[in-house]
């Protein structure tokens, strides 16, 4: 999405192509792009079947993976279920690691993702490498790790996978119904049949009727996947060189925000929902790098603004690192994710995985024992 979608901010990206923005240079738009959607439909369908009928080759590393993925381009929730994955598994004293591509991140550097999963989850390596299969075995083969998470790793089939947990987003499920360029999805939802889990996150910000209809439509292209539900829970409020400080600490500050994630209405919604009004929010595209400029910029306009604080959300503040913009004291907000439908379903599907790391682990140890003996 980025070289085109850069022409625009993201908000105004969705205007276009969801036709909410109905000018004649619009619609022109529309009607270019339309033209580019086949190809890539039948590009898409074609990699996919290749996959099926086994003529691409599928590596197994010999330890279970589960994939975090989606259909839509921006932001799903998949950095906070990989983090509730990884939490459980290490409650359960399993060693695991996450893999990505790296999207977005700068040479020698983690990109924002990454950077924010390593301050949730300190005793989790995460490894970022175009060849995802490559990371793979490097964290099998040399940090020992027992299950890999595959962030964003749904359109990835060249590494085998024990489940396959995609996101739907409640706030634009099906990626404007088109794929891209012409919309946001990265394939068609039919894809879905290949999810064995499907969770909507952020569904507490739209109504049961709303749920119920994404459900059903869902359901129409994956009838075997398992429906879950979830919200994204504001937790702590972080400030850098300072422990983190309870949500309430928030109320009755005169507060600016700002935002460069994937779906930045989520983050909207999120402080509407706490009660929060900002004076001011400002948006950013997805993975922006935030330069000496930029937060000069953002300094005057919260000054501007007479803010008492700025807020961000994590994956901006990793990249910003400050306590201060100018004089105003700049914040984030942790996200976590909670089940709110199906929680016991997805930790039946672990439990099957769990049994399966614990019996390699007990294999491996009959088969040292054996050599030992020889």
């Amino acid at each position: 999405m980025g070289a085109i979608s850069g022409m625009w901010d993201a908000q105004r990206w969705r205007d276009v192509v969801g036709g909410r923005d109905r000018s004649w240079r619009a619609v022109g738009i529309r009607a270019v792009l339309a033209l580019a959607e086949p190809l890539v439909i039948a590009g898409t369908l074609w990699r996919n079947r290749r996959y099926d009928l086994g003529r691409a080759e599928i590596h197994d590393v010999g330890v279970p993976v589960i994939s975090v993925g989606n259909i839509t381009l921006g932001g799903t929730g998949k950095t906070p279920m990989t983090a509730w994955l990884c939490r459980w598994f290490r409650r359960r004293l399993i060693r695991v690691a996450v893999v990505s591509r790296g999207y977005g991140a700068e040479a020698g550097a983690v990109n924002d993702e990454a950077a924010v999963l390593e301050l949730q989850l300190p005793d989790v390596p995460h490894l970022q490498n175009p060849d995802r299969v490559a990371a793979a075995m490097t964290a099998v083969e040399e940090l020992a790790s027992q299950l890999i998470v595959l962030d964003d790793g749904f359109q990835h089939r060249r590494l085998a996978r024990s489940l396959d947990i995609v996101m739907l987003d409640a706030l634009e499920p099906f990626g404007l119904d088109h794929v891209f360029p012409r919309g946001m999805l990265r394939e068609p939802p039919r894809s879905l049949a290949r999810a064995d889990i499907i969770v909507l996150s952020r569904g507490d910000q739209v109504s049961a009727e709303e749920r119920e209809r994404i459900r059903r439509q869902a359901r129409q292209y994956a009838p075997r996947s398992l429906w879950t539900e979830s919200r994204h829970v504001p937790t702590q409020v972080l400030r850098l060189g300072a422990e983190p400080a309870t949500v309430q600490e928030l109320r009755g500050k005169r507060l600016a925000a700002f935002c460069g994630i994937g779906n930045p209405t989520a983050f909207r919604k999120t402080l509407s929902d706490m009660k929060l009004n900002p004076v001011a929010f400002r948006e950013f595209p997805d993975h922006h790098r935030y330069r000496r400029e930029d937060i000069a910029d953002l300094s005057r306009w919260a000054t501007a603004h007479g803010a008492e604080l700025v807020l961000c959300t994590e994956k901006d503040w990793v990249k910003i690192q400050s306590s201060e913009l100018g004089e105003v004291p700049l914040a984030a907000l942790r996200i976590e994710l909670e089940f709110t439908v199906g929680q016991e379903l997805v930790e039946r599907r672990l439990e099957e995985v769990l049994a399966t790391v614990r019996r390699r682990e007990r294999e491996l140890e009959q088969a040292d024992t054996a050599d030992s003996d020889c």
